[in-house]
């Protein structure tokens, strides 16, 4: 991918949001995405597409970007007093000075003492730690109807992917899925424990997938859709300018 410095600089700056280019062998055309969590943009391009003409490609695009900036939300960071979901429940973070560090929940409230500076890295621990024993129950449950038992479960927090599973059968689920109701978690469990027999989304996948879930698979994937975008700002820095 060769570059013209001498303009690339002018572009760049006629955009309303910082981007990134990635060259890919697979792309045949140039694809734009607005990535909320990050607020940035990010353009896919085909190998040889010189970096020139991918950010002149971007500033025509400048109505749709705008439009998507228009309608992106701010994070919602974790700090005292913030309202967030649990488990499909508005629960609101409380800071008390004269609680125990580790958090504890209960009436509506997740109460956490403390250095105030570390609340939010001491609630996101907490989300974590009950996602992984949540889904690693999930996990073993369906694992009966697959008939295969996952080599590991992890947490993590992939930006456009909830759930994740190797070929050496090592699934990886994001945290966040903790802050959906039951249900939706689950069915994303279930989605990577049939992984485990397909690797793809044939439809004997689809099949096995609707089997180990059982009824309302339809209903979880549509809130998932609905809450998805919510559950990605909870945590997050409020973006500035």
């Amino acid at each position: 991918m060769w570059s013209n410095g001498r303009s690339e600089a002018a572009l760049a700056a006629a955009l309303p949001a910082p981007i990134e280019i990635r060259p890919m062998r697979s792309a045949r055309r140039l694809r734009l995405r607005f990535d909320e969590v990050s607020g940035t943009l990010k353009l896919t391009c085909p190998w040889r597409t010189s970096r020139h003409s991918a950010l002149a490609w971007a500033v025509e695009q400048r109505e749709w970007i705008e439009t998507q900036l228009a309608r992106a939300e701010p994070g919602e960071p974790f700090e005292p007093e913030a309202v967030i979901l649990l488990e499909g429940e508005e629960v609101r973070l409380v800071w008390d000075p004269q609680a125990r560090r580790t958090p504890v929940l209960a009436a509506g409230q997740l109460r956490c003492g403390g250095p105030e500076e570390s609340f939010a890295r001491r609630i996101e621990l907490f989300l974590r730690r009950r996602a992984l024993d949540a889904m690693s129950r999930d996990a073993a449950h369906y694992a009966a109807a697959v008939g295969v038992s996952p080599r590991s479960i992890s947490v993590g927090d992939a930006g456009t992917r909830w759930g994740s599973c190797s070929s050496q059968k090592r699934i990886r689920l994001s945290w966040r899925l903790i802050l959906a109701p039951p249900e939706v978690r689950r069915f994303v469990v279930a989605h990577e424990l049939a992984h485990l027999v397909h690797l793809d989304h044939s439809a004997k996948f689809r099949a096995l997938e609707a089997r180990v879930y059982g009824p309302g698979l339809r209903e979880a994937k549509a809130e998932l859709r609905r809450l998805g975008p919510r559950l990605k700002r909870i945590g997050r820095r409020r973006r500035i300018g």
